[in-house]
C-alpha cells in the first residue's frame, strides 16, 4: 500500500502545472452605482457582475482596476489596455473596442415630485412644458425634442452639479422634475432617506427618456493579446448562464436596496 502512495504522489508531482493567464481590466472609477472606487478599492454593479463572472473562469486570473474614464479610453484606443467598463456601443466613434455582449441595460428617466405626477406624464417631453426639469450640469441629456422645447422657452431647465444636489433641489420643490439614470437616482436617493433628506415616497418615477447598454469594451486589435478569443468566449458563456438564472438581476437589487 505505501509503495502505491508513493507512486501516486510521484505521479501527481509530475503532472505538469498549468499557470493561469494574468488579466488586468479597468473600470470607470468615478460612475456610481455602477462603477466606482470606495474605500480605496473598485466597486460598484459592474464591478461586482464581472467579479462574479471571472470567479468562474478557471483559466484566467483577472484583477480590476478603476481608471479614469477618458484616460481608459485613449489607452485601449492605443493598445495598452485590453478591456475597458462599461462604453457603450459607439463602433463608428470608438472602433476601437468590441461590443459583442451587453452586460445590463441603463435607463435614463425623468423622476417627479408626487403632486406633479397626479395625473400621468407618460410622453417624453411632450407632457413637461412649462415645468422646470433638473439636470446635472454638463450631461447633454433629454435628447433633441427635449433641448429645442429649452431653446423655445417651453421647458425651463435648471442645471445643478451633481446627483445628490439636483434631488434635494427636486425634493425641497425648486424644479418640479429631474432627468438621469435610473439606478443612479435610486441609489443617491437611499442614501439621502438614510441621511433623513428624504422621506422615501415624495419622488416618483414618470417616464423612460431613452435607455442604454453597458459593455465590457475589448480591445480591437488583439495583436498583444493572443488569448482575446478563448477569453470571449468564455467570458460571455458564464455572462450569459448568469443572465439566464437571474442572478445578474440579483446583484442589482442587492446593491441599491
Amino acid at each position: 500500500m505505501r509503495n502505491i502512495v508513493v507512486i501516486i504522489c510521484a505521479l501527481a508531482l509530475s503532472m505538469p502545472v498549468v499557470a493561469k493567464t494574468e488579466i488586468m481590466i479597468h473600470g470607470d472609477d468615478s460612475y456610481p452605482p455602477y462603477s466606482y472606487m470606495e474605500s480605496g478599492r473598485l466597486t460598484g454593479i459592474y464591478t461586482v457582475i464581472l467579479e462574479k463572472v471571472f470567479a468562474q473562469m478557471p483559466d484566467y486570473n483577472v484583477t480590476l482596476k478603476g481608471t479614469p474614464w477618458k484616460r481608459g479610453l485613449s489607452e485601449i484606443e492605443s493598445g495598452k489596455l485590453f478591456a475597458l467598463y462599461p462604453p457603450y456601443k459607439r463602433p463608428e466613434l470608438r472602433p476601437y473596442m468590441e461590443y459583442d455582449v451587453p452586460i445590463l441595460d441603463e435607463k435614463l428617466v425623468v423622476v417627479c415630485q408626487k403632486s406633479v405626477v397626479s395625473s400621468p406624464r407618460p410622453n417624453w417631453p411632450a407632457d413637461y412644458m412649462g415645468l422646470i426639469i433638473g439636470n446635472n450640469s454638463g450631461f447633454s441629456a433629454g435628447g433633441d425634442e427635449f433641448r429645442s422645447a429649452v431653446a423655445s422657452g417651453k421647458i425651463k431647465l435648471s442645471e445643478t452639479k451633481g446627483t445628490p444636489k439636483n434631488l434635494l433641489k427636486l425634493i425641497a420643490g425648486r424644479v418640479d422634475c429631474y432627468m438621469n439614470d435610473a439606478l443612479s437616482i435610486q441609489w443617491e436617493l437611499k442614501k439621502l432617506k438614510n441621511e433623513g433628506k428624504y422621506d422615501g415616497t415624495s419622488v416618483v418615477e414618470a417616464a423612460t427618456i431613452s435607455s442604454e447598454q453597458g459593455f465590457l469594451g475589448i480591445v480591437t486589435d488583439g495583436t498583444n493579446y493572443p488569448f482575446k478569443a478563448d477569453f470571449k468566449t468564455k467570458y460571455h458563456k458564464v455572462l450569459g448562464e448568469m443572465k439566464a438564472s437571474g442572478e445578474l438581476d440579483q446583484i442589482i437589487n442587492d446593491f441599491i436596496q
